[in-house]
């Protein structure tokens, strides 16, 4: 088997003791919750109470690796919080935006992170998915800080996750073993296991377990998506956010779908690459040694379509009315791309030439996509819009028309912000630039990330975000002082523009989603096509017309 090369790879990243749940404190005193999972003291920073690296399942090590979460057991005696925990097993990151360098890793990382209003009661919560291509990254990141939430009465809970091989592999060995004979999604399977312990823990912090949204980007808003598909989800969360998420196909566990391999096919080619004659030799590997080397196949992460942790595609789930019945707030970035050029096609030597390729690959879509995208100016510049649309802006779109038609309130954003030196880096409205933004960690973003300036005007955009975003997980609604009403998504495609500061608007980007919608249609419809990054000069010449696949009707307003 030779695995289609992902791009992605290269570059990304109650029964309560005390009175009420209450947190136990004094002013000379960290603070100390007493919690069904067991005593913590934490620390206070500010106005918040910080508990860092708290297990939420047990290791996931030995014959645990590749084995759905087991819960914590309660521990005896009142467990220390206050150290920063460690990243899961990653393999080393390009240099970029995204690096934050050599981080501490382990297989022993299912921990959270949880940070209080010091005197809360009842209040909301958030549970941060953190980003990375379900290869990289951390919940413990000093761009995560969950101070400003907290200083909106919010309790953030940030969560780590089984990566990579680790996280995501299926093997038909694994099946067997399993009681639901399915394997992959331990990655999802752990932010599942970290929402129950939530909902069991969360109010001795302070934290309303009735009242959980969940957010996260990139590959943490795909997480989000997987979390709104899946049956073992339902019940755990009210409200959600994705930010910058995709939908892809994934690969199902024995059927081959579009151009996608079974999930069990990749994992048996994986170990055989490896050369690991059975589960036991994959089990007895060094964890480190085992990420790296996957990743050198060109082992790439996704969720797998089980049947029974995500039923089938997500498209087709959202189509079905299947997700979870919640509130969404779902958008994406102007330059998303710009980071991510090798997602681009190649810029043709020409206008004609770019022009030429789009009507042998589009066909009778063809005008549509050259209005959209046309053969102008920079076409360069097309390239890096139609695949930003292909796949961020079509997917957050579609997310809250789905939601919508259930009568969910629903609400897109665009995030067009920069300044100075992202501009200069070539890098406006950049894939996650909106992060520190959210978490108004502005001035605490990675090395290499471009500097935010220091200003009134960003800092009052940052809390006119964190502003929507906090009230949201409050009421469903988000609002703020600090700008202007967001109405839901609707018959007039109403949206937040986030510029120099946020704008409210209709008429979000017409076309852009009827051709792409049409574009997927007709790709599902011959299902010998995947749904991808692919746009332009690289996508697939386009299916035949189908009676199915005709104009999306208009939205309808959310409740």
């Amino acid at each position: 088997m030779k695995l289609r090369s992902h791009p992605m790879i290269l570059a990304l990243w109650a029964a309560f003791a005390g009175a009420g749940g209450a947190l136990a404190q004094s002013p000379a005193n960290p603070p100390v919750v007493h919690a069904p999972a067991g005593e913590l003291e934490g620390l206070r920073e500010g106005d918040a109470n910080v508990f860092r690296a708290i297990p939420y399942a047990l290791p996931p090590v030995g014959e645990r690796r590749w084995r759905p979460p087991a819960p914590m057991p309660h521990w005896k005696g009142v467990r220390a919080a206050q150290t920063m925990g460690v990243a899961c097993m990653q393999p080393p990151m390009s240099a970029g935006p995204y690096d934050r360098g050599k981080v501490p890793m382990a297989e022993d990382c299912l921990t959270l992170d949880v940070t209080a209003p010091a005197n809360a009661r009842g209040a909301p919560v958030m549970v941060w998915i953190h980003g990375g291509t379900l290869i990289w990254g951390s919940g413990h990141s000093e761009m995560y800080d969950g101070r400003e939430f907290a200083k909106r009465g919010v309790v953030l809970v940030s969560v780590n996750y089984r990566l990579g091989v680790l996280g995501y592999l299926a093997h038909p060995e694994l099946s067997k073993e399993s009681p639901d004979g399915v394997s992959g999604n331990y990655g999802l399977l752990d932010q599942i296991q970290a929402l129950h312990w939530v909902r069991e823990n969360i109010a001795a912090f302070g934290g309303d377990p009735r009242n959980v949204t969940i957010f996260g980007e990139s590959a943490g808003a795909l997480s989000v998506e997987y979390l709104l598909a899946s049956p073992r989800a339902r019940g755990s969360f009210d409200r959600a956010i994705v930010e910058s998420g995709y939908l892809f196909t994934m690969p199902e566990l024995r059927s081959k779908r579009g151009e996608e391999f079974p999930a069990e096919d990749i994992g048996a080619w994986v170990a055989g690459k490896l050369q690991a004659p059975n589960l036991a030799a994959l089990r007895a590997m060094d964890a480190g040694k085992l990420v790296e080397a996957a990743a050198a196949t060109g082992y790439v992460p996704y969720g797998t379509i089980d049947g029974k942790i995500l039923p089938r595609q997500l498209v087709d789930t959202f189509d079905r009315g299947e997700q979870a019945k919640v509130p969404l707030i779902a958008g994406f970035n102007s330059g998303e791309i710009r980071s991510l050029r090798f997602l681009a096609p190649p810029t043709p030597p020409s206008r004609e030439a770019y022009a030429e390729g789009i009507r042998a690959r589009y066909g009778d879509l063809a005008d549509d996509y050259l209005r959209l995208y046309p053969a102008s100016g920079d076409i360069e510049q097309r390239g890096l819009d139609s695949t930003r649309d292909a796949v961020f802006g079509w997917a957050a779109e579609r997310l809250v028309r789905k939601q919508a038609a259930l009568g969910q309130p629903a609400f897109l954003y665009y995030f067009s912000h920069s300044y100075p030196s992202a501009d200069a880096a070539g890098l406006t409205g950049f894939h996650a630039s909106e992060v520190p933004f959210v978490f108004g960690t502005i001035n605490a973003t990675p090395p290499a990330w471009p500097a935010i300036p220091d200003t009134v005007a960003e800092h009052r955009l940052s809390a006119a975000m964190l502003d929507y975003w906090t009230s949201f997980a409050r009421g469903g609604k988000p609002v703020s002082a600090n700008g202007p009403a967001w109405s839901s998504f609707g018959a007039d495609s109403a949206f937040m523009g986030f510029v120099e500061a946020p704008r409210a608007a209709t008429g979000f980007m017409p076309g852009m989603y009827a051709l792409h919608e049409q574009l997927l249609c007709r790709r599902r419809a011959a299902g010998t096509q995947s749904w991808n990054w692919r746009t332009g000069s690289i996508a697939p010449v386009l299916p035949a017309p189908v009676a199915a696949c005709s104009a999306p009707a208009p939205s309808k307003q959310g409740s």
